[in-house]
C-alpha cells in the first residue's frame, strides 16, 4: 500500500507526540506535574493539597520510588515535590531541578500531613484532580487521560479552562494531528519503510540515546531488584539474553527513583525501554546499518502504539506485553521478515503473555519487561521458521489486526473488573479469606 500524504503526517505526528522526554515513572510525574501548576495558579504556598485520583493512579504510583525525591515514596510525596521545586514548563521533567532544600522541605510538609488522598470514582482510569488552599485563595487542576493533559483549571470562583467534558480519548489538538484510529500494521511497515529518516531521526535519536543510558545504569549500578544483571549473571551473554536484560535494567533503574529521563512510549517509560533496548541490543549483533536500525525502531514504536491504543493508557493489562510486541516485531523487521512474518511475532506474543497483569509500577515490572521480551524473541523466532499459533486458538484470528483488536477488547473491557480488584487487594479494602 502507498501512504497518502495526509496518512504519512499523521504517523509522523504520533511519533512526535509520543516520544517525549519523562523523569522517573509518568504517574507520580504527572501528579508532580499537576501539583507544580496548582501551585503555579495559586500564586503563593498553600496550606492544604487535596489530591484525588483514580485507582489506576494510585495503583502505579503506591509502590514507585519518586525520582529526584531522595527515596521517597507516595502519592503524597510526588503532589508535594512538586508544589515545593517543581516547574512546571518541564512537564514531564517537573521536578528534574530540585534541591536538597526542596527534599527536605517535601519531607517535612508531609510528616506534617499537609496532604489528603482521595479515590476519585467514575471518572477515565487516568485522572488527577489537585486542589489547593491557602488562608486567601484556592485553586483546582485537573488532568485525564494523558499524563500532561489539562483539562481543567479554577483559581477561587473563576473558572480559567474547561475541555473536561471534551476529552474522551485524546486532546481535541491531538486527535486532529496524530490520530491512532487510522493506524494499521501495514500502514506502519509502509512508513517506517519509506519515510525520510531526516524527518523523524532527532526524536529517535534522543530516544536512542536516553533509553540506552538508563539501561546502563540499571546494568552496572544495584538498581531495584537487580533483574537486569541477574539475568547477565545467570544467564550468560548470548543476543537473546542480553536483549532481556538491557530491557529489564533500565525498569530497574527507573522504578527506583532513578532521576535519568527516558524517552516513554505509550505513556510510559518502561513501555519506552522495552521498545528500544531489544532493537538495539539484536542491531548491534547483527550488525545492521543505521538506517535499518531508525526504520527497526519505528516499527517498534509503532506498533507498541497501534495495539495499546485499543486498551487505553492504564489498565489492568501490563504494558510491557504490548511494547515487547513492538521490539519483537522490529527484531523481525531487521531479519528481512514481511507483513506476514511481522504479523505472526505479534500474534505468537499476544497467545502467549497476553494475560500479564498490571499490579501498579515498582520493582517487579522489570521482571515483566523480561519475561514479555523473551516471550516476544521466541514469538520472532517461530515467525521467521513458518510457525504461528493458529485461528481458533483462544484469542488468536487468521488477521493479525483482529487478534490485536481482541486483545484490546480484553484488555479495556475484560480487565476492568480485574483492574479494580486488583486495587482492592492492594490497598486491602478486598476479602481475600472470603475466597477459600
Amino acid at each position: 500500500m502507498k501512504l497518502s500524504e495526509n496518512e504519512y503526517q499523521n504517523y509522523t505526528a504520533i511519533l512526535r507526540a509520543e516520544l517525549i522526554p519523562a523523569m522517573g515513572c509518568t504517574e507520580p510525574i504527572a501528579i508532580a506535574y499537576a501539583a507544580a501548576e496548582a501551585r503555579r495558579l495559586l500564586g503563593e504556598m498553600p496550606t492544604r493539597i487535596t489530591v484525588n485520583c483514580s485507582g489506576n493512579m494510585i495503583k502505579n504510583v503506591k509502590g514507585v520510588t519518586v525520582p529526584n525525591s531522595g527515596g521517597q515514596k507516595g502519592i503524597e510525596v510526588a503532589a508535594i515535590l512538586g508544589m515545593v521545586g517543581g516547574d512546571p514548563d518541564k512537564k514531564l521533567e517537573v521536578i528534574a531541578g530540585v534541591t536538597d532544600e526542596d527534599r527536605e522541605e517535601c519531607r517535612r510538609l508531609n510528616e506534617a500531613k499537609i496532604c489528603d488522598v482521595n479515590l476519585a470514582e467514575n471518572v477515565p482510569n487516568l485522572y488527577i484532580e489537585i486542589i489547593m488552599a491557602s488562608e486567601e485563595h484556592t485553586a483546582c487542576v485537573r488532568i485525564a487521560n494523558h499524563h500532561t493533559d489539562i483539562v481543567y483549571m479554577q483559581k477561587d470562583q473563576k473558572i480559567l479552562r474547561d475541555i473536561e467534558n471534551a476529552v474522551v480519548e485524546e486532546s481535541a489538538e491531538e486527535t486532529v494531528l496524530a490520530d491512532r484510529n487510522r493506524m494499521s500494521l501495514q500502514g506502519i511497515l509502509e512508513y517506517a519503510d519509506t519515510v525520510d529518516l531526516e524527518d523523524i531521526k532527532p526524536v529517535i535519536q534522543r530516544q536512542i540515546e536516553m533509553n540506552s543510558k538508563i539501561s546502563q545504569e540499571g546494568l552496572d549500578n544495584a538498581w531495584g531488584a537487580q533483574i537486569g544483571k541477574t539475568i547477565l549473571e545467570n544467564w550468560g551473554h548470548d543476543v537473546r539474553t542480553e536483549a532481556c536484560a538491557a530491557a529489564a535494567a533500565g525498569s530497574d533503574a527507573r522504578m527506583s527513583g532513578c532521576p535519568l529521563p527516558v524517552v516513554i512510549n505509550s505513556g510510559s517509560g518502561n513501555q519506552g525501554i522495552t521498545v528500544t533496548m531489544p532493537v538495539l541490543v539484536y542491531a548491534r549483533e547483527w550488525k545492521i546499518s543505521e538506517e535499518k536500525m531508525y526504520r527497526a525502531m519505528l516499527v517498534s514504536n509503532l506498533v507498541s502504539v497501534y495495539i495499546k491504543h485499543y486498551i487505553g493508557a492504564l489498565s489492568a493489562f501490563c504494558g510491557a506485553v504490548s511494547a515487547a510486541c513492538g521490539s519483537g516485531a522490529a527484531i523481525t523487521f531487521m531479519a528481512g521478515g514481511d507483513y506476514q512474518h511481522i504479523g505472526k511475532t505479534i500474534t505468537n506474543t499476544l497467545a502467549n503473555v497476553g494475560g500479564i497483569v498490571c499490579d501498579g509500577a515498582k520493582r517487579s515490572c522489570a521482571a515483566k519487561i523480561a519475561a514479555s521480551v523473551h516471550a516476544a524473541l521466541l514469538a520472532h523466532y517461530m515467525s521467521m521458521s513458518d510457525k504461528q499459533f493458529q485461528a481458533g486458538e483462544g484469542i488468536v484470528e487468521q488477521d493479525v489486526e483482529e487478534t490485536i483488536k481482541n486483545m484490546g477488547y480484553i484488555g479495556r473491557v475484560g480487565m476492568k473488573s480485574t483492574d479494580k480488584e486488583i486495587l482492592n487487594v492492594m490497598i486491602d479494602k478486598a476479602d481475600v479469606d472470603a475466597n477459600l
